[in-house]
């Protein structure tokens, strides 16, 4: 593991790479114990709040662990998809927020990815994954529910859908699409949507699921893909409006 200190990279983040690379190559395998603070220290002849530095950015990442008392150290994680769920979806977030991408792109895109999963899904999907999907369509149609609600039920519902293709890669994957790119698609359309008109939606498509029908799921998805692009052009159209409104009073 080596490191340039004539780099303007900083040493930190020079030394995590190094790490990463090693776990990545398999020359520290999982479970291995990492050298000490002092060791690694000396290894990459910086000091040892550097070397913790980078220890805390491989932490963050899930790529190791710590252990106290006298067996203790730094150790190799075994890194599950599960675990990297959470920073899938904040990357997901930040990249949709941060670069101004489009309601359409971000809506083909979502919808995309989780049509590959419908043929899957009809085929793999757990009796759990399908009574959790006939759950949140009960729990959409009740009434009183707050939009907060109702959006946090339509992304456990897709989840559902997502993970009965019942590929982890996928899963992982589309993690960001639903669980980043759904909620911010209900922000913006969900002062004009019918719940009515998406419960029937999602009824069709856990009947689908039910029924082992992956090209009717796929149509289904069609469909609420298209209602959604509606949607949303139909509140930009009225904000528009609004505004011109605005400007001609005050003008």
């Amino acid at each position: 593991m080596k490191i340039d200190p004539d780099s303007t990279v900083d040493l930190s983040a020079q030394i995590a790479k190094a790490i990463r690379d090693a776990i990545i190559s398999g020359d520290l395998i999982v479970d291995q114990r990492l050298p000490s603070e002092a060791e690694l220290a000396d290894h990459f002849d910086v000091s040892r709040p550097t070397v913790r530095e980078a220890l805390k950015r491989l932490a963050a990442q899930s790529l190791i662990r710590t252990q106290r008392g006298a067996s203790g150290g730094a150790f190799v994680n075994r890194l599950r998809f599960e675990d990297a769920y959470a920073q899938q979806v904040t990357t997901s977030t930040l990249l949709l927020s941060m670069n101004a991408v489009s309601f359409d792109v971000a809506c083909e895109a979502r919808y995309a990815l989780e049509r590959a999963c419908a043929p899957l899904s009809a085929q793999r999907r757990t009796p759990d994954q399908l009574a959790t999907m006939r759950a949140e369509i009960h729990r959409q149609g009740q009434p009183g529910l707050t939009d907060e609600a109702f959006c946090a039920s339509d992304v456990t519902f897709h989840r559902a859908l997502v993970d009965g293709a019942g590929n982890k890669v996928l899963s992982y994957q589309l993690a960001g699409a639903v669980e980043a790119m759904q909620p911010l698609m209900n922000m913006i359309t969900f002062t004009a949507r019918s719940r009515e008109a998406i419960v029937a939606l999602h009824t069709d498509i856990a009947d689908a699921v039910e029924a082992q029908d992956g090209a009717k799921i796929d149509a289904t998805l069609i469909k609420l893909e298209a209602y959604t692009r509606e949607l949303a052009h139909s509140v930009v159209t009225a904000r528009a409006q609004k505004a011109a409104e605005k400007e001609h009073k005050t003008a």
